[in-house]
């Protein structure tokens, strides 16, 4: 894929350096002339020096023929107007931003920004599951709010262990994914029996995560 990166501080180059080892094309876009220059030694990407909320300079980037465009600046504003630029104006496919309020989340995602990314949510998620061992962590939202992939540990006392998947009753418009075993990576049938301490890995219509949380670990 061909993918445009606003933002070259440290969540833009480490999310750069990833998409370059995985054989992805990469163009990145900075208003800080050293920050660039240090980025466009140590990657093998294009680098531009400007600011990416001017549609000139996401030209040079190479937006046009960009599959995707990431904007991960520090300034929500900018994120969303490159996110908004990307979409309406050069027709890109698929535009991911950075939110750095929580508060501005909904903002994004009313005004047609594919994946709003709250740093702070996942953070914090993280932080949270660490701490309490919780049994569930909703990792990310998409398709503008209305749906969600989550995640959830089964307990020993899960009350859908030792059942076949096909017996199993979701709520609405829920999916089971995949379920981590171990090293072993499933994905599930009608006649997968779920195990104590399965990694599962779901997907579900936004406010139906409780629903799920309490069929598969038995507790809200």
């Amino acid at each position: 894929m061909y993918i445009v990166i606003v933002g070259a501080g440290k969540v833009g180059y480490f999310l750069a350096k990833r998409l370059c080892l995985n054989k992805h094309t990469v163009s990145i876009v900075d208003k800080d002339k050293q920050l660039c220059e240090e980025t466009a030694k140590e990657l093998e990407a294009l680098v531009i020096n400007g600011d990416g909320c001017d549609p000139n300079i996401l030209k040079e980037a190479g937006i046009a023929r960009a599959d995707v465009v990431a904007a991960v600046t520090g300034d929500d504003e900018d994120n969303l107007i490159i996110c908004q630029l990307a979409k309406e104006i050069f027709k890109v496919r698929r535009a991911v931003g950075r939110v750095n309020n929580p508060d501005s989340e909904h903002t994004f995602t009313e005004l047609g920004v594919d994946v709003p990314v709250d740093s702070t949510k996942i953070i914090a998620k993280i932080i949270e599951e660490e701490v309490s061992f919780s049994d569930f962590v909703n990792l990310m939202s998409f398709k503008r709010g209305k749906l969600a992939i989550v995640r959830l540990d089964l307990p020993d006392d899960s009350p859908v262990i030792n059942r076949q998947v096909q017996d199993i009753r979701l709520p609405a418009d829920s999916v089971l994914v995949s379920i981590v075993r171990g090293e072993e990576v499933i994905v599930p049938k009608g006649n997968t029996i779920l195990q104590p301490g399965d990694d599962i890995i779901a997907l579900t219509v936004v406010g139906n995560e409780p629903q799920l949380l309490n069929l598969l670990v038995g507790k809200i």
